[in-house]
């Protein structure tokens, strides 16, 4: 599977802003280094919390901000009235779906259930082979560490290949953690499935 041009890059994060100023920071900060870089963000298409945050600062650096937003979600009024393009589909599974076609590369903020189950979904297809997007986590403040000792702990346990215990970047830093999106895939290529659910 050819690797990717990264020109878009899809943000996952939380609809609140949680209880440290930090979060907040770095969604605006992440959201400052996308356009300063000319890349494309790619969300939920929310105006609240961190993807509010994210949002707002590529917009005020004069950079594009694609949101994807159910209509049960716009009808609360959550949508951001000034993104360059708000696509409003019909469930959370098609959101999700237009956002990975729409993007090149995945970055992880702080966040809840929400933020997770997209980001898995993402890790899940790319073990599978399905693409071969780079894939991040903006570990603010340590945010992501038990995250990470989780997936260590599933790779000891025998569920994840030792290939695939990091298969994200992490940094803490927005531009440190761009520049290893761009430099390529963060995952290993999918080893062969054999029968009985073991790899090479």
């Amino acid at each position: 599977m050819p690797e990717v041009t990264v020109r878009s890059v899809c943000v996952f994060c939380g609809s609140r802003s949680g209880v440290r100023a930090e979060y907040r920071d770095a969604a605006s900060k992440l959201g400052a280094a996308l356009a300063r870089r000319g890349l494309t963000l790619v969300y939920g298409g929310a105006s609240v919390g961190l993807m509010g945050a994210v949002a707002d600062a590529v917009l005020a650096g004069g950079g594009k901000a694609v949101g994807v937003l159910p209509h049960f979600m716009d009808a609360k009024e959550l949508g951001h009235p000034r993104l360059t393009e708000l696509h409003r589909v019909d469930s959370m599974h098609s959101r999700k779906a237009m956002m990975a076609e729409r993007a090149d590369a995945f970055i992880a903020l702080p966040g809840g259930f929400g933020t997770l189950d997209e980001l898995f979904e993402i890790v899940t297809w790319a073990q599978l082979g399905l693409h071969r997007k780079p894939m991040g986590l903006l570990d603010v403040d340590g945010f992501f560490q038990p995250l990470l000792a989780l997936v260590g702990r599933m790779v000891e346990a025998g569920f994840v290949p030792e290939t695939q215990r990091m298969p994200f970047a992490v940094e803490a830093s927005a531009d440190a953690l761009l520049d290893r999106l761009l430099a390529g895939p963060s995952m290993p290529a999918t080893p062969k499935w054999l029968k009985g659910g073991q790899q090479t």
